[in-house]
């Protein structure tokens, strides 16, 4: 410890593609940044700068200077230019974990075209980390990370191994002052030896015998042009200086030292750096986004691809992986930047969810030409064989009902709609009859296929039948065309469509399997039906509606919950990443309406749905620190719904919000007191206790990330 301090000094920029300003904005700033590193760079070798972690920045920038390419490649292959191994600094916990392994994939490629990437799974600014983040990156050959946000408080060094639940571990550098510890040493050219040293002296009781790492950056910010020059003018006897990339800092320390402390699992204390927790929260439609096109194309369309389809689809998942990747940035997808940030990440999410569906229906599509025309087409996306209910849009004119399988194997199935032959209908001179028939494409009409048609001259009826299916001879236009040639007066056009029912059915299908089914008339009993009345029940649940429009829920051991569904509103403060409540808070807890409606009514599965409406404060007293006196109304509805064989209740919610600076909760009471919840998240499913450690400026909270990785995917129907 004794004599002058080594400081490694890390030149950097934390480019945060998108927040408080949109894409577009950032780059133009990022452009003129690398533009100036670039030059810097080349003019003196002494000279290194670390571009983030993140490819995206690097393409971003290459997309307007594409003439640029082989400079930037010159650089990283001399390594002056650490860039990589991401493609871009994520949310961990918003999206799934093959998102992140993709990312990583999409980075380290890019970073090999130019030259390699940094090898460090650098995390600078996340807000927190997932469990399994440790084994991903040992996975992809990584044996160092770094971090700033979510270390407990127990590591008091510079550096830790971080194991993940399988056992993987790699070692971290801890960023614990943040990724700009000597972002503020240049502010002044004249006092730049003094703050070197004092950040040295400081610094050296955490670092040890290891040099002091000292990060000059911090977001959107370019180093100062005098850099090397101010380096080098430093008294190597008061302070021992050396401009470094990041990688070559941390590529020097070793990734197996026995004496480092351990940490387990995911990183989510709040005890020295904020980690945002109010995020999973806002803009909660980005996250349903997300979560639902990965679903389609992690579970639906990449399986269905690799399992079914004769050509391998591979532009367009890697059109979709894309997408998908540049929406999870941890200013995108967390919606805590300005409303125009938030516009054009839902627009990337869409596109990908698009592209899922697009080879999921065209795969689907090819099967389903193999299936008889009456059958249906059931696809199972899950990995193991499924039995679950599939609502059916079917053309059948029978009140009862039931399904047949491939093998004559007949299952029970419920009517749940009806609906009407008339689908449109029109009047038209005799004279313009003529000029209907161009919306007859083949046999195709609104969608439908006509099966027949009259022409009544004495009624001046133009009349067409259609169905889904309308057989396999051609229609024959002209003879329409011939027997309303020359009609005179008014008419009416018609088109009536085959009857239609919408059927559920509970069916088996094979893991990553298909089967088929038809319609067919007559009913089957149903071993476990639901039964609906004043409460609904399957024999293992029963769920009932109280006066305030919580659900009271009963299973068959007698365990009962009440008060199931309690909308509980308040006040909030905060901004777009942290709730805060005012000084003086209104609840607001009891609804001033209650409506019960019926839905379906069995015997495979019933519901109803409750719909309550609230008086809210509509926004808050900023100067008196509480709720305003006015109210808006809010409506909260809530779709129940219970299945045969099921020992749970499906709860769908929908919330009509005119109020602003307020929170709302969902309460359901737990049958038992809990000291830890577990969730399923990134590759592991993680047990949390009821708290967090507090910190910087953060109270603890129970709140924690919801289940991030797909769900279970329902079978499809095509």
């Amino acid at each position: 410890m004794a004599g002058a301090p080594e400081v490694r000094l890390v030149p950097h920029t934390h480019w945060d593609r998108e927040w408080y300003e949109p894409f577009q904005r950032f780059r133009l700033r990022l452009v003129g940044l690398i533009d100036e590193v670039l030059d810097r760079a080349e003019a003196d070798p002494r000279f290194r700068f670390t571009l983030d972690g993140q490819m995206a920045a690097v393409d971003d920038y290459l997309e307007v200077r594409g003439e640029n390419r082989d400079r930037v490649a010159a650089l990283v292959m001399s390594g002056q230019l650490a860039v990589g191994p991401w493609q871009i600094l994520l949310d961990e916990f918003l999206v799934s974990g093959e998102n992140i392994v993709r990312n990583l994939e999409l980075g380290w490629a890019r970073a090999t075209e130019l030259g390699g990437a940094m090898r460090v799974g650098y995390l600078p600014d996340e807000f927190g980390h997932c469990a399994q983040m440790p084994q991903i990156l040992a996975g992809a050959g990584f044996e160092h990370a770094c971090v700033w946000r979510g270390v407990p408080s127990g590591v008091d060094g510079h550096a830790f191994r971080w194991t993940a639940p399988d056992g993987s571990s790699v070692r971290v550098e801890y960023l614990a002052n943040g990724y700009g510890n000597a972002a503020y040493v240049f502010s002044d050219p004249g006092f730049f030896a003094f703050r070197m040293g004092e950040l040295g002296h400081r610094l050296r009781p955490e670092f040890g015998a290891d040099p002091v790492l000292a990060m000059y950056g911090t977001d959107h910010s370019a180093p100062v042009g005098s850099l090397v020059k101010l380096v080098a003018g430093l008294d190597p006897a008061s302070v021992d200086v050396r401009i470094s990339t990041l990688a070559e800092y941390i590529g020097a320390r070793d990734a197996a030292d026995p004496a480092l402390p351990v940490v387990r699992g995911e990183l989510r204390s709040h005890a020295a750096a904020n980690i945002l927790p109010g995020v999973l929260s806002v803009r909660p439609q980005l996250k349903q986004a997300m979560a639902r096109a990965e679903r389609l194309v992690e579970r639906y369309a990449e399986p269905f691809a690799a399992l079914f389809s004769a050509e391998w689809p591979q532009r367009f998942l890697d059109l979709a992986w894309w997408r998908l990747v540049d929406a999870s940035g941890h200013d995108s997808v967390t919606g805590c930047g300005v409303d125009e940030t938030a516009t054009q990440v839902f627009a990337r999410i869409s596109e990908a969810a698009h592209l899922g569906q697009a080879v999921r229906d065209r795969v689907a599509g090819r099967l389903a030409r193999s299936v008889a025309r009456d059958s249906l087409l059931l696809l199972n996306p899950t990995p193991a064989a499924r039995r679950d209910l599939v609502t059916l849009d079917v053309e059948a004119s029978w009140d009862k009902v039931s399904l047949e399988l491939p093998d004559g194997t007949r299952l029970p199935a419920q009517v749940e709609a009806r609906s009407g032959q008339l689908l449109h209908e029109e009047a038209a001179a005799g004279a313009d009859l003529p000029l209907f028939l161009p919306r007859i494409h083949g046999r195709e009409l609104f969608g439908s296929e006509i099966t027949g048609w009259q022409c009544d001259s004495s009624e001046r009826l133009l009349e067409f039948s259609v169905a889904r299916h309308g057989g396999e001879e051609q229609f024959d236009v002209e003879a329409v065309r011939a027997a309303v040639t020359g009609a005179t007066g008014v008419w009416t056009i018609r088109i009536r469509q085959a009857e239609r029912r919408t059927v559920t059915a509970l069916v088996d299908v094979p893991a990553l399997g298909w089967t088929t089914a038809r319609v067919v008339p007559g009913s089957l009993e149903v071993t476990a039906p639901v039964l609906a009345g004043p409460s609904l029940s399957n024999g293992l649940v029963t769920v009932s509606v109280l006066d305030d429009g919580t659900l009271r829920i009963a299973s068959a051991d007698g365990t009962v919950l009440d008060g199931v569904g309690r909308i509980v509103d308040g006040g909030d403060r905060g901004d777009s990443y942290n709730y805060a409540p005012p000084g003086t808070d209104t609840l607001v807890t009891e609804p001033d309406s209650v409506r019960v409606t019926p839905g379906v009514d069995g015997p495979l599965r019933t519901s109803f749905t409750v719909e309550r409406t609230y008086s809210w404060p509509a926004a808050m007293d900023w100067a008196g620190d509480r709720r305003g006196a006015s109210t808006s109304r809010g409506t909260v509805t809530m779709a129940v719904e219970l299945r045969t064989g099921e020992p749970f209740v499906r709860l769908e919610l929908t919330i009509d919000n005119a109020s602003r600076d307020h929170r709302v909760r969902f309460h359901v009471p737990l049958a038992r007191a809990a000291r830890t919840s577990h969730a399923e998240g990134q590759f592991a499913v993680v047990e949390r206790g009821r708290t967090a450690e507090g910190g910087f400026s953060e109270y603890p909270s129970p709140r924690s990330p919801p289940t991030a990785s797909p769900t279970p995917a329902a079978p499809g129907c095509c």
